[in-house]
């Protein structure tokens, strides 16, 4: 490989930064003053889809991959919320993909570049899979802010409970909406020893 394909896959990397400090501008309508950043909603998406893939029978590093990158092309467009979709036309993710990935070493672009492909045509389980991770993580995200005290959130939660297409998502929807997000801090509960 050249010189010039290491600093072109380098420079993805340093882009991809940028989701650690830009955040998910939906959440200002609900009244979040600072909502979480897109790197912080991607990293939660690509666990719950590792979960949703072992649930699912889909396989869970093609799915994790694909929650990973499901969001890189907002360095270039932001997060734009629901309504500016009304008036804006953003280039498709994987244009912006290929813009991204351009000039990295070919086995990277190639990688990348599928993955993207994959995830926007939302055929494959491992596709579908991802999506329902995306959509899980903002009802997730929304019952954790109404939680905090934010009480227009129910539009979101209402809208990625609708889209969830597998049963083990609808079924964890059905377990974030009835649950406490602190209750993992209470001591587990003594069960049978097993020998």
């Amino acid at each position: 490989m050249r010189d010039d394909q290491y600093a072109a896959a380098m420079r993805f990397i340093f882009e991809a930064g940028v989701l650690k400090r830009a955040a998910r501008t939906g959440w200002w309508f609900a009244g979040v003053r600072h909502p979480e950043t897109i790197a912080e909603h991607c990293h939660r998406t690509a666990l719950i889809g590792m979960i949703l893939a072992a649930m699912e029978g889909a396989d869970p590093a093609r799915v994790t991959m694909l929650c990973v990158l499901h969001d890189t092309q907002e360095t270039r467009t932001t997060d734009l919320p629901h309504i500016a979709k009304r008036y804006l036309t953003a280039a498709p993710n994987t244009t912006i993909t290929a813009d991204q990935v351009a000039g990295s070493p070919p086995a990277v672009t190639d990688t990348i570049t599928a993955a993207v492909i994959e995830y926007e045509a939302g055929e494959t389980l491992e596709a579908v899979v991802a999506r329902d991770a995306d959509k899980l993580e903002c009802l997730v995200q929304a019952v954790e802010y109404r939680h905090q005290g934010i009480d227009n959130v129910q539009r979101w939660i209402d809208s990625s409970r609708a889209a969830l297409k597998t049963a083990s998502a609808r079924r964890l929807a059905d377990a974030a909406l009835t649950g406490q997000p602190l209750a993992w801090l209470a001591p587990p509960h003594p069960g049978p020893v097993s020998m």
